[in-house]
């Protein structure tokens, strides 16, 4: 039998062929088709593209890469605009562990100050007065230099409206306040950028007693 055939033909196998002719076509075959795939490829290959085809194959490219583009500037965008607030962030709230530390320190000023009623302050000494002066300057620049660093109180004065971002409710009491409004203030609150460093404890007001 024949060891090839030709393009499109199938080969004759002989019943009583032995292995090695067997092998033999089987090897023919795979050469023709191998042969057949080449040409039909470079065929391809070969074939013009016409004008309007190559045309729209650059739009296509072209909008793509428009694409990509575009994304890419819009996460280089997102990028720094993260960076800027992880920034901005880090400036505001570095010295919140510090800030509220400071916090029992005004406690204690305003305590000192309030401890002393008005009517005896003008029974001080000038000792006396120098040192309530003294207290009160003290008091004044620490709350000064907590709002330069963006920590300034709470508003809690009584008849504010109670926010519970903002306040602890410790009580509900009668009061000539509006119900629900805050009546009294246990401990004034503190604020740093946009975050509560401490809320306020309050009393609210549940209006006036019957």
């Amino acid at each position: 039998m024949s060891d090839e055939t030709k393009n499109g033909e199938s080969a004759d196998i002989d019943p009583n062929a032995s292995k090695a002719d067997l092998k033999a076509a089987a090897d023919a075959m795979l050469k023709n088709a191998r042969a057949q795939a080449a040409e039909t490829m470079e065929a391809e290959a070969d074939a013009e593209i016409s004008p309007e085809q190559e045309a729209m194959r650059l739009k296509i490219e072209k909008d793509e890469l428009r694409e990509q583009l575009l994304r890419t500037l819009a996460d280089l965008d997102n990028t720094r605009k993260r960076a800027e607030r992880q920034i901005s962030e880090a400036r505001v709230y570095a010295i919140e562990r510090f800030a509220g530390d400071l916090l029992s320190v005004s406690d204690n000023l305003a305590r000192a100050l309030a401890a002393l009623p008005d009517e005896d302050r003008a029974n001080l000494s000038d000792a006396g007065n120098n040192l309530l002066s003294g207290i009160e300057m003290t008091a004044k620049e620490l709350e000064t230099a907590l709002g330069r660093h963006g920590v300034k109180p709470i508003d809690d004065a009584p008849g504010a409206v109670f926010d519970p971002n903002l306040h602890q409710a410790v009580a509900q009491i009668p009061s000539d306040q509006p119900s629900g409004t805050i009546a009294s203030v246990f401990q004034p609150g503190w604020k740093i950028g946009e975050r509560t460093l401490r809320a306020a404890m309050v009393a609210v007001s549940a209006g006036g007693a019957n």
